[in-house]
């Protein structure tokens, strides 16, 4: 049974995405004293008194006017955030009081027939006076809380477990497997429009990220986790990554660390690209944010519909791709279009292969047998008559994979000669698309 979902929903700036951090202990989510900061859903797990649910922030509902087409797309991020949720948290701000909004979102979800818990967010200090009038939405009794300081949020979530579904049977023992086996956390990072959103809702094959002509649409790093072919996956969708020249605003710097971090928890990165447009400087850069997280990674290279009739443009650009992104030549090139679907299964499937070699161990007898082999193969280098010996090797590490060689002497440890060995055991191993790290110690 998938665990039941709570929505965080509310009109914009009552501290919706505050409210969102304190409850998952996360900085998932923006945070700014700016209406309209969120707009895709932000997805955590919480657990509280035993039980765990989704809970889910949303951008603002605006009532009301007219709504430019940002606004128009977050207006249905909340509104398909409103019909998943088997609990709504509507919230409502005590400084502002009770406005005209306020009673048209209560008319929205009422109309919703789901069960709603109304939060006073902002409550510091407050006393009942001080929250009273939002008696008048006909919500029930309000949970004044204060996302700053933690106040009022023991009962908020007393309140939240109160109304969850009951847990069918067996329900413990199905999240017990699937801790078991972790699902694979998936980054998609590139520069603004490259197509990012349009490819994580390709894969999901639902809207879950808004996408816009408009650069920089998508601000927040939003994980959703997904299933393919009976394997757990969470996705990362992120906000573009500028040149730092380029980055003007709180809110620009705030996202490009939100994808930087997505970057260093994920297990596979996916470097998007933007066919129609070439390699640019800044993808060089991003790809080389992945290559030093030691993340697993895949080249994707989106909008191949547009310039897959030009002759010898894929040769092209795969040569192009080869030189400046040398140093991850480890990494599978993928060509697809997030818009027709065309290539996103193929895209899965190298993800997959991809996370698994990342997180591959081999026995130290197999792994000696390969060392051995190469140093006969290639004779070690040798320096003023002293000749580099390995005597042994063993694996230490994975996510990368990490290896320890004990030598007679480190400093005879070449460069090429190190690319040479971890050339032969990306061919003895399969080690496609994940850095391998070679250390050299001194025998005793």
């Amino acid at each position: 049974m998938a665990a039941p979902v709570v929505a965080i929903v509310g009109r914009p700036n009552v501290g919706k995405s505050a409210l969102f951090n304190r409850i998952t202990r996360t900085q998932h989510a923006i945070v700014e004293e700016t209406p309209g900061v969120t707009r895709d859903r932000i997805y955590a797990s919480v657990e509280w008194a035993g039980r765990r649910f989704v809970l889910v922030d949303t951008g603002g509902i605006e009532t009301g006017g007219e709504r430019d087409f940002i606004q128009e797309m977050t207006m249905g991020q909340a509104r398909a955030a409103i019909e998943q949720a088997d609990v709504i948290l509507f919230v409502v701000d005590t400084k502002a009081g009770l406005i005209p909004q306020d009673q048209d979102i209560a008319d929205i979800l009422r109309r919703s027939a789901r069960p709603v818990i109304l939060v006073v967010s902002k409550a510091e200090g407050a006393r009942r006076e001080d929250y009273v009038e939002f008696y008048a939405l006909g919500l029930g009794d309000p949970i004044p809380v204060s996302s700053v300081h933690g106040a009022g949020m023991g009962d908020l979530l007393d309140a939240i477990v109160a109304y969850l579904p009951e847990p069918a049977a067996g329900e413990a023992g199905e999240a017990g497997d699937l801790e078991a086996e972790p699902a694979v956390r998936v980054a998609v990072v590139g520069r603004p429009n490259v197509g990012k959103s349009s490819l994580v809702n390709a894969i999901l094959g639902e809207e879950r990220s808004i996408v816009s002509p408009e650069p920089g649409t998508t601000r927040d790093a939003l994980d959703t986790p997904f299933v393919w072919q009976g394997r757990r996956f969470v996705i990362i969708d992120t906000a573009g990554m500028r040149r730092k020249a380029r980055v003007r605003t709180p809110i620009e710097r705030y996202s490009a660390l939100r994808a930087a971090r997505a970057v260093e928890r994920c297990d596979v990165a996916l470097v998007v690209a933007d066919a129609a447009e070439g390699l640019a400087a800044q993808d060089v850069r991003i790809a080389g944010y992945a290559d030093e997280a030691g993340r697993a990674a895949v080249i994707v290279v989106n909008k191949w519909d547009l310039i897959r009739n030009e002759e010898g443009a894929r040769a092209r650009l795969a040569k192009i791709i080869d030189v400046d992104l040398a140093f991850l030549s480890y990494a599978p090139r993928v060509f697809v279009s997030a818009l027709s679907g065309e290539g996103v299964e193929r895209l899965m499937g190298a993800v997959a292969k991809v996370a698994d070699n990342h997180a591959r161990r081999v026995t130290t007898s197999v792994l000696n047998e390969v060392l051995e082999e190469a140093q006969m193969r290639v004779e070690p280098p040798q320096d003023k008559g002293r000749r580099l010996r390995i005597f042994y090797g063993t694996q230490v590490g994975v996510r990368p994979p990490a290896f320890s060689l004990f030598v007679n002497d480190p400093d005879l440890v070449h460069f090429s000669y190190r690319r040479y060995l971890e050339n032969r055991l990306r061919q003895a191993f399969d080690f496609e698309g994940t850095p391998v790290k070679l250390g050299f110690r001194r025998r005793g």
